[in-house]
């Protein structure tokens, strides 16, 4: 009865995976793999900080909003198999 939901909901991850896997190595982010294993031995001079930090960054509200609706369609999921 509601294994549809479950499906819907592990199709919506999966669909969402797929989508930042497929930008992240559209934008470079698995790029030099040999150089990145000697990266923690250098060192490097601490980098420039520009712009805000913390709370007021746009990543931090995303991940607020994608934990948010995650957990919410979670307990939605749950309570429909329920009642």
């Amino acid at each position: 009865m509601y294994y549809p939901y479950f499906i819907l909901y592990m199709a919506l991850g999966l669909a969402i995976s797929l989508a930042v896997f497929f930008w992240a190595l559209k934008s470079g982010q698995f790029n030099e793999q040999q150089r990145a294993r000697y990266l923690p031995l250098k060192d490097l001079p601490e980098p420039q900080t520009t712009g805000k930090s913390g709370p007021g960054r746009l990543e931090f509200y995303s991940l607020w909003i994608l934990a948010g609706v995650g957990l919410a369609m979670t307990a939605w999921v749950l309570l429909r198999a329920l009642f």
